[in-house]
């Protein structure tokens, strides 16, 4: 899933409106349109701190909604920065491998 469509999807379910959910974040109707079709230049696209306020209107998750958006998550930057080599290594498992690799970690 996409992250304009995942956040259609949010404010749907939460009965909200373009218009409701823009003011509420206090962007134009226009701003939030664009994101929920994918239609944001390179310099519109939401930043952290957006996303953030985004999750809190949404009751959503807000790394779920960071990811979507091509961003890493504060807490998984930190991981990555502690263990670099692991995170190299987990980059060049295959498919197979990583499914495996996941199966293992569902206690």
């Amino acid at each position: 899933m996409r992250f304009g469509e995942r956040v259609r999807q949010l404010r749907l379910q939460n009965g909200l409106t373009q218009g409701a959910l823009a003011a509420s974040l206090e962007v134009s109707m226009s701003y939030i349109c664009k994101v929920e079709n994918e239609k944001l230049q390179f310099g519109d696209y939401p930043s952290e701190k957006f996303i953030h306020k985004l999750a809190g209107e949404l009751h959503a998750d807000e790394d779920e909604l960071l990811l979507l958006a091509d961003k890493v998550p504060a807490s998984i930057r930190k991981r990555i920065r502690q263990r670099p080599e692991l995170f190299r290594k987990l980059a060049r498992l295959d498919k197979q491998s990583l499914d495996a690799l996941e199966s293992s970690l569902n206690v």
